[in-house]
């Protein structure tokens, strides 16, 4: 299968069967939280509600597009992905996997919530670090403007959620006359229809951003195993013609000759010599190819490294050169050579059809096995009153919303951290400070502080000890 020998297949398919797992943990370790409010106001019935957000999940990924993914493949530097010997290869993929998983099952026993975003990316992270720590790889570097974005996305993103609970909450005591949605449920009685129909809409809401969010990171991961298995096959989306790609790097040699370039800097003449002699290779490569199949195994993954350098490249010399050498070009042409930016990485910020579907599979279908853990601790263990209608509507409003405004700008949120955070607002809202459980709230917060210290150490130890032993 692509090209690998027998053994390697089999490891590529144990690999794939370990992502797809991991995703399946994310299913009912993550969603629990879409359906804790919806189970403990009695709007759904357990059964009723996981299915629902099963299939909500599914959507998710579906139709929540690829920025996410492609910002996980980004966190780590080309150079590991591509590795020339393939049994370091499975090292990598085997300890992101492995140290993931552990990480996921231990604090799901236990009915910890904890983020699986959180898990995977101290995973990368590790195997990140590890890699350079390695002689001949000190000039290697991780990718710190995208590690600096996500790790202040997963540091922001409950301070948010917890304020913006809490105010949310204290506005619809304001403005709602109807005190119907601030009681706690009676029994086991469905709340009114138009409560219900609320606690369903955020649940939806919930279950959609988490797949759009999430889910996005199990075809990240199952793109970094392609990649670094058979690189020939998916360092390219070769289904675009080679044509698109070799006219678009021809518009943006043509583009930045327009630039007056010796008023560039030093370092901005660097920055042009790099974008330059990759524009070259890529066109040398591509000259007279019509399918980008028709490109040489080794140049697939070198022409993936073109345009990760040209792209870097040329976005530092517009922040960064003269400011003559940048107004030398006129705003149709920044606007061409952005737009052309643009198109040449949709050749390498892709993912295959079948990717999307075995990970929405695989998340929907986790999140209708084991979700009860975790939905008694948020259900029960966050406050030591019972959660009330606006409650669980409100966490689940804002924690909707900030997955959704993160998926946009290609930023992985924890669903977890976001909504339980949620709840904390809204609880201190409802009766203040008092009415948190703080053994749960330390256990919650020691859950999020140590998740990645302790899947850095533990991914990046793994790491070394199988390209040893591999």
């Amino acid at each position: 299968m692509f090209g690998l020998d027998t053994i390697f297949t089999l490891f590529l398919i144990l690999c794939l069967l370990a992502a797809v797992a991991f995703e399946f943990i994310n299913g009912f370790h993550d969603t629990a939280n879409a359906v804790a409010t919806v189970i403990y106001t009695h709007s759904l019935k357990p059964t009723t509600a996981v299915i629902w957000s099963g299939i909500w999940n599914f959507i998710g990924v579906n139709v929540g597009g690829i920025a996410v993914a492609i910002g996980i493949i980004n966190l780590l530097p080309l150079d590991v992905i591509i590795d020339r010997n393939l049994a370091h290869n499975v090292a990598m993929v085997f300890s992101l996997i492995l140290t993931a998983i552990i990480w996921n099952l231990s604090t799901w026993y236990f009915g910890i919530p904890c983020s699986s975003s959180h898990t995977l990316i101290g995973s990368i992270f590790g195997v990140g670090i590890a890699f350079i720590l390695l002689p001949g790889n000190h000039e290697v570097a991780l990718n710190w403007t995208k590690v600096l974005e996500v790790g202040l996305s997963l540091l922001i993103s409950p301070v948010f959620g917890f304020g913006l609970a809490l105010l949310l909450m204290l506005l619809l005591k304001r403005l709602i006359k109807n005190k119907d949605i601030f009681k706690e449920p009676q029994g086991k009685k469905p709340p009114p229809l138009w409560i219900r129909s609320i606690l369903v809409l955020t649940c939806t809401s919930v279950s959609y951003a988490h797949g759009s969010n999430d889910g996005q990171k199990g075809v990240g991961l199952i793109m970094l195993i392609l990649i670094a298995f058979a690189p020939a096959y998916f360092a390219l989306d070769r289904n675009q013609p080679a044509q698109k790609l070799f006219m678009d790097a021809k518009k943006i040699e043509w583009t930045l000759k327009k630039m007056d370039t010796l008023a560039l800097t030093e370092k901005g003449r660097t920055e042009y010599s790099i974008v330059h002699s990759n524009l070259l290779f890529i066109i040398s490569q591509l000259q007279g190819k019509t399918s980008l199949k028709q490109v040489g195994k080794e140049a697939n993954f070198n022409i993936r490294k073109s345009i990760f350098l040209i792209s870097k490249n040329v976005d530092l010399i517009m922040k960064e050169s003269d400011k003559k050498a940048i107004a030398s070009l006129r705003p149709v042409d920044k606007a061409i050579l952005k737009s052309n930016i643009k198109r040449i990485k949709t050749h390498t910020e892709y993912a295959p059809r079948w990717v999307i579907l075995l990970v929405s599979l695989s998340l929907g279908l986790g999140t209708m096995i084991g979700w009860k853990r975790i939905v008694v601790t948020i259900g029960e263990k966050i406050g030591k009153t019972h959660l009330t209608y606006a409650q669980g509507a409100s966490a689940e409003l804002i924690a909707a919303s900030t997955i959704g405004i993160s998926t946009a700008f290609g930023l992985p949120v924890s669903t977890t951290h976001v909504l339980s955070s949620g709840v904390a607002g809204a609880m201190v809202a409802g009766e203040g400070r008092q009415n948190l459980q703080m053994n749960t709230i330390k256990n919650i917060l020691a859950a999020w502080l140590f998740t990645l210290p302790v899947t850095i150490v533990l991914s990046g130890g793994l790491f070394l000890l199988l390209r040893l032993v591999l």
